[in-house]
């Protein structure tokens, strides 16, 4: 569909992204007649202690760094004071397009990027994973990010590290809160944007006592996992959407004009 095309009719839309990473996504929706309601259920914040700073020091033991988010690669970077030097002298592996396209940004050549799929899954599948005995690899994530990767490749054979150079905690701003409650209890919120299982769990705490008016609102995931996981919750209308951010405006659009862009939940 067009871009020129797309209309949301001035559906108020619920935004939960960490703020850092929403903007693109509000100025789409605000700009193809929709009203976004920025309301971040989940916060990045740098990991800093001695432990991670060892770590950067001894990047050459390794023979693959798998950057598994965009966030991985700015936090990594930052922790490193801004040089990218260590990071060069091993080849380098992007879970998804945006994080391949955040290593690019930051001068970093990118080795291997799944063709299809934007998950571990889709990572372990492809030829050179499939082989790794006896090799090194630095996973660079948050904190407490899921673990299928790691146990696989241990499982071949490898050697595997974490280099957590981030993590998630629940931002406090009860004004926000509070205006999204009387949003949610005059019925002006049409639709919400979830790109993580957190950010789901921390948007049923953040408003817990109304989470029953939050299962009959339409929910727009990126991944099936988040969909299962919604669907556990008691969410009632779900559709999955590619993670980019012009398919999920094409999504909503496609929800608005009652055509099934993905597999729905009912």
């Amino acid at each position: 569909m067009p871009l020129s095309s797309v209309n949301l009719q001035g559906q108020h839309i619920l935004v939960t992204r960490p703020q850092q990473q929403s903007g693109t996504l509000i100025t789409l929706i605000e700009q193809h007649g929709g009203q976004a309601i920025a309301f971040p259920t989940l916060e990045i914040v740098p990991v800093i202690n001695d432990s991670l700073k060892q770590q950067l020091k001894n990047l050459k033991a390794y023979q693959w760094l798998i950057f598994i988010s965009a966030n991985a690669v700015n936090f990594a970077v930052a922790a490193n004071n801004g040089k990218i030097e260590p990071f060069t002298q091993l080849k380098i592996a992007a879970v998804g397009k945006a994080t391949e396209k955040a290593l690019e940004n930051v001068g970093l050549t990118v080795d291997l990027v799944p063709k299809t799929g934007f998950n571990s899954e889709a990572l372990l599948a492809t030829d050179v994973f499939l082989q790794v005995k006896e090799q090194r690899i630095l996973i660079v994530r948050g904190e407490g990010g899921r673990e299928i990767l790691a146990q696989a490749l241990r499982e071949r054979g490898a050697m595997v590290d974490y280099l957590e150079v981030y993590q998630r905690i629940m931002p406090v701003a009860k004004a926000k809160t509070a205006a999204v409650l009387t949003a949610l209890q005059q019925g002006q919120i049409d639709m919400i944007i979830i790109t993580s299982g957190q950010i789901l769990q921390n948007l049923l705490l953040l408003l817990e006592k109304h989470r029953t008016l939050l299962f009959n609102i339409r929910l727009v995931v990126v991944s099936e996992r988040i969909e299962q996981l919604a669907k556990s919750l008691g969410f009632k209308h779900i559709v999955v959407s590619s993670p980019d951010d012009r398919a999920i405006l094409n999504t909503m659009v496609m929800l608005i004009n009652g055509e099934d862009s993905g597999r729905r939940t009912n």
